[in-house]
Parts: structure tokens; C-alpha cells; sequence
């Protein structure tokens, strides 16, 4: 299965109700994901998408996401 995917769904599953652990867990499921992944991003967001197992709304959830995330990294 595609590492967005797996991303993905695993983002699905509760998490603790800690905001520190959420954040440790979110930054180890990113860095695994990174180090996984390959073949070309945007791609796999489409086909994500194309196939159904992303809406329109987790898109935009996580372009924002990426967003803030990439604003908080300057």
C-alpha cells in the first residue's frame, strides 16, 4: 500500500487526549512517513483522491495542515 495512504489512515485513529502527545505521535508518524516514502507526491495525493480514500475536505484539511506546518518551520 502507498506510505500517503498508510499516513492517512492511521491519522483516522484516535489519539490520546494530550496535545503534547498528539504532537509527538503526528511528528513520528511525518518523520516515518518520510523516511518511507517515494515516487512523487502530488501524484499520490491524486490518486488518493481519484480513488475515493481522500474527500475533497481531508484534502483541504491537510493542504492546510502542511501550510501551517511549513509556516511554523521559517
Amino acid at each position: 500500500m502507498n506510505p500517503l495512504a498508510n499516513m492517512f489512515n492511521r491519522s483516522q485513529a484516535p489519539m490520546p487526549n494530550s496535545r503534547i502527545n498528539n504532537a509527538a505521535n503526528m511528528m513520528q508518524q511525518f518523520n516515518d512517513f518520510r523516511r518511507n516514502f517515494t515516487g512523487d507526491p502530488k501524484q499520490a495525493v491524486m490518486n488518493l483522491m481519484s480513488s475515493g480514500k481522500m474527500s475533497q475536505e481531508q484534502f483541504n484539511q491537510l493542504s492546510y495542515m502542511a501550510k501551517t506546518f511549513q509556516n511554523g518551520m521559517k
